[in-house]
Parts: C-alpha cells; sequence; structure tokens
C-alpha cells in the first residue's frame, strides 16, 4: 500500500497527523511526505514538518493520494499552478483520491472530485458546488474511490474508515483504534455548527472571516477560472 500524503506550508497539523497516526499501523504501508520542495515545511501551529520527496522524486502511482487542508494556507495553494498540476496529474493514477478538511477544496480546484460526493470543513463546504462537487454529510465520506473527511479532528475517523473500506478488515482498524485509545469524550458539546449554539458560532464564524474573506474570495475566483479551463480540455 503505497500512501502519498501531500504537504504545504501553512496547513493544519492534525489534518495531517490524524489519518497518518492511524495508516503508519497499517501492515505492508509505505508513506511518502511529498512538498513541492523536501526540507521542512511550517504548518500553521508552531511544529514544522518534514518533506521527505519533492515533486520530481514522488511516486506517480501512489494507492492513496491524501491532501490535508487548513485556512490561509490552503486557500494560498489554490494560487499554485505547479501544486494543481502536480495533484491533478497524481489523481489520473492514483487508485484512492482523499481528503481531510479544507483538503477536499484543493482537490476539488483540481478538478479531481467534480461529479463525487465529498465533504470539508463545516465553514468551507458551500465552496465545493462551484468545482461540480455534491455536498455530503458526515465525519467522512466515501464515494466510489474519493474520500473526504471533516475538519481537523474528523481525520481520525477517517483514517480509520478508509482502512476498514480498503482492506475489508474492520477488525484490523478496531485494533488499531485501540492502540491509539480513540475514544472521544469532548469535555463541551460544541464540535458542529448544530451543537454549538448561536453565540459560539457566531465567534468561531468571525475569527475564520478575519483570515483574509477578500483574498480568499479572490483566489477562489482565480481557482474557479481555472476548473472551468480543465473542464474544457
Amino acid at each position: 500500500m503505497k500512501i502519498q500524503m501531500f504537504i504545504y506550508p501553512g496547513m493544519t497539523l492534525l489534518d495531517l497527523v490524524g489519518p497518518l497516526q492511524v495508516w503508519n499501523s497499517w501492515p505492508g504501508a509505505e508513506i511518502q511526505i511529498v512538498a513541492q520542495s523536501t526540507g521542512s515545511i511550517p504548518t500553521d501551529s508552531s511544529l514544522s514538518v518534514n518533506a521527505n520527496h519533492s515533486f520530481d522524486e514522488a511516486w506517480s502511482d501512489p494507492d492513496i493520494l491524501f491532501v490535508p487542508g487548513g485556512t490561509e494556507g490552503t486557500f494560498a495553494l489554490l494560487d499554485n499552478d505547479d501544486a494543481l498540476t502536480f495533484l491533478e496529474q497524481q489523481g489520473n493514477n492514483a487508485s484512492w483520491i482523499t481528503s481531510v478538511c479544507t483538503g477536499s477544496i484543493v482537490l476539488a480546484a483540481a478538478g479531481l472530485l467534480t461529479g463525487y460526493k465529498a465533504t470539508s470543513h463545516w465553514m468551507a463546504k458551500d465552496m465545493l458546488p462551484a468545482f461540480g462537487v455534491e455536498v455530503a454529510e458526515g465525519r467522512w465520506v466515501i464515494d466510489r474511490n474519493r474520500a473526504s473527511g471533516g475538519g481537523v479532528t474528523a481525520g481520525i475517523d477517517f483514517g480509520l474508515a478508509l482502512m476498514a473500506h480498503i482492506s475489508g478488515d474492520e477488525k484490523l482498524a478496531q485494533q488499531i483504534q485501540l492502540r491509539l485509545e480513540y475514544s472521544p469524550n469532548p469535555p463541551f458539546t460544541s464540535g458542529t455548527p448544530d451543537e454549538a449554539g448561536s453565540e459560539i458560532l457566531t465567534a468561531a464564524t468571525e475569527h475564520f472571516n478575519s483570515k483574509g474573506t477578500e483574498i480568499r474570495a479572490e483566489l477562489m475566483a482565480g481557482a474557479i477560472r481555472r476548473f472551468q479551463k480543465l473542464q474544457k480540455k
């Protein structure tokens, strides 16, 4: 099982680490951490991740292609034609095309989710239809050979679910869940917009909007124009 995990500056660390920790226990799995160039890649936290393969060195036919999400870093990626072209090419040969959080927006912009069901972080789901994606609800969504996880913490759920789906071995996934002692018991019930209530939802929405709404809109517009050109090929 060749798993290729694409990383980029400003991504959300847990989007990557959640499924990575699960898949690292997948018997026979080989994992590439790929970026545009090798070396230390900053995330949206104070911890960087080391990319051990560049685009030129990456497998051309991974079994699983994975893209994490983020906020500013992710939207900046929509203006990176080299990265989107790389993902488009990798996706053409990958057996599975997958993401967590706003990584699905990146895949969609690369033309890899058109005509598929997918999910994303709650604040970004409404961006998916612009790329011909059908929004689906759930912590993870599997549609044919596309799989997507919701926001950030959903990456663990997504990783376990996809492992069970591909391997056909739920007991393996359950064993790994136990090894990780993954039995969520959050101190608050505010993890979704419906659970959070209006006051918390408003504050969280304002936080995301403070991250440069106008810049994101411009980058989205550019990504949509690129996507439309892809559809005309």
